[in-house]
């Protein structure tokens, strides 16, 4: 049995990053075949949180592939059945208003719907600050679409931070597991 392929996209939360990184190791370590993918915003910018060429270096050096960076790179992964899931992690509010609403406009958002059209699952690990309040709309849209599964997530800072939400990335790993069931991990809001 060959390895499930897994495509690990990842937006420009980079508060979150470290975090997904760990993730993506563990998959890794898992036995997991991870094709990294990142939006021109994750893969090019340096951040208080890393040097953009700092962490480029240290995803490719886990998965032992070069990052997908381009749409016309990540166009293909549909066809070519490149992966068997695709997990964005993070996915910012503003790609998920994306792909609420079919826009195709960066990396991470033609990966999603390249691989969505082979009726593959989709986990999304959401961090975003307006999650209940303007992303709460596509959240809700994106919760009710077929092969679309969710991260659990709880507010990171209810007192200073009141609308926003940001995955449990301890349980990517379980939440991807159900997802390649078909199976929503519960609870979502936690």
């Amino acid at each position: 049995m060959s390895k499930v392929k897994v495509g690990f996209a990842m937006c420009g939360s980079f508060c979150t990053f470290s975090r997904a990184i760990t993730q993506m190791e563990l998959l890794v370590k898992s036995g997991y075949e991870v094709i990294p993918i990142m939006s021109e915003n994750a893969y090019s910018k340096d951040t208080r949180f890393g040097k953009a060429e700092d962490i480029r270096r240290k995803i490719e050096s886990i998965c032992g592939k070069p990052i997908i960076n381009k749409i016309e790179m990540a166009e293909p992964i549909g066809p070519k059945k490149m992966t068997d899931i695709m997990v964005i992690a993070p996915c910012t509010g503003n790609t998920l208003s994306k792909l609420a609403n079919s826009v195709v406009d960066t990396t991470v958002t033609m990966a999603a719907k390249s691989h969505l059209r082979g009726q593959n699952p989709l986990l999304i690990a959401l961090a975003t600050n307006d999650a209940l309040a303007g992303s709460a709309k596509n959240m809700g849209f994106m919760l009710n679409m077929k092969y679309v599964y969710f991260v659990p997530m709880s507010q990171d800072d209810p007192l200073k931070k009141p609308n926003s939400l940001v995955a449990h990335f301890e349980l990517l790993l379980p939440s991807m597991e159900a997802a390649m069931m078909g199976m929503q991990i519960q609870p979502i809001f936690r």
